[in-house]
């Protein structure tokens, strides 16, 4: 190996650094979508809705309102201290099941873009 390539180490740490970078990216799409939809809102759930065990907090919160309470917040935490990221998401089978035929085009491919991130080998 020569002096000038990459060590196996650097080449991970370049690669996490991308993947945090998408991620930011994304996290900053996904808001914007959510706003440009009516979705964001400026009164947030209860603690009790949000300490939901259910997936998505299904059982207590609007799909859009976990996205901007729970899962937003999530990442940008993870993101930022560098944390270990997910290593799938399903986000856009729930954003149709969620929204249906009211589903945004554009929102939806918000979701999908995580989705496909999160679905390469890494």
């Amino acid at each position: 190996m020569s002096n000038d390539a990459p060590k196996p180490w650097e080449q991970h740490s370049h690669k996490n650094t991308n993947l945090y970078e998408a991620s930011h990216s994304l996290v900053h799409a996904l808001e914007h979508r959510l706003r440009e939809q009516g979705y964001w809102s400026d009164i947030e759930p209860s603690a009790q809705a949000l300490a939901s065990q259910a997936p998505f907090c299904c059982d207590t919160l609007r799909f859009e309102q976990w996205l901007q309470f729970v899962f937003i917040p999530k990442m940008r935490l993870l993101i930022d201290s560098q944390q270990p990221l997910p290593k799938a998401m399903q986000l856009q089978p729930m954003a149709e099941i969620s929204w249906g035929e009211k589903a945004n085009p554009a929102l939806v491919a918000a979701l999908l873009a995580f989705d496909q991130l999160y679905s390469k080998d890494r």
